[in-house]
């Protein structure tokens, strides 16, 4: 399923959490489980997150897109930019995931846009909407994250198995 992309952050965070010597890439991938689904974030923003996922390996008995598998793509979106408007100081935790699935998809690769519906000092929530290559909507989702206080170790990447 590839290698992860590089995230493009704008400057003035990337600027921020490397002040607390963060590599944001890292913190702001899709993760283990994103990886084994070949989830790609190709852009990132408090305003706007954009990430991929290919439907091949992410199917249900039927052939069709797992609905399991859109809401890992969406709440990975809805996470980073729920993290990203909390800050260095803030890490975000999912708290309800809505997905409604509108369309089946067997083959290519689907993409989110994660948009603010809400951003407070203690909560975020984002829209996602993943589309198909053909721009047809196949799931909304909505993701709300408690933005809580960073803990020593929150940041730290979990060692890796072998």
């Amino acid at each position: 399923m590839g290698e992860q992309q590089q995230v493009q952050f704008p400057q003035e965070v990337i600027d921020e959490y490397a002040a607390l010597g963060v590599d944001l890439p890292a913190l702001f991938s899709a993760g283990h489980l994103g990886t084994r689904m070949g989830v790609q974030i190709v852009e990132a923003s408090a305003d706007r997150v954009v990430g991929t996922m290919p439907v091949e390996g992410n199917t249900q008995p039927y052939g069709l897109l797992h609905g399991g598998a859109s809401a890992v793509l969406a709440e990975t979106l809805g996470s980073v930019g729920s993290m990203l408007h909390g800050g260095a100081s803030k890490i975000a935790v999912g708290v309800d995931l809505n997905c409604t699935h509108h369309r089946g998809v067997r083959s290519g690769l689907v993409t989110g846009v994660a948009t603010p519906v809400h951003r407070g000092r203690s909560t975020a929530t984002y829209e996602v909407v993943i589309s198909d290559e053909q721009d047809r909507r196949v799931c909304t989702a909505r993701l709300t994250c408690l933005l809580r206080d960073v803990n020593p170790g929150d940041a730290a990447p979990a060692p890796a198995a072998g």
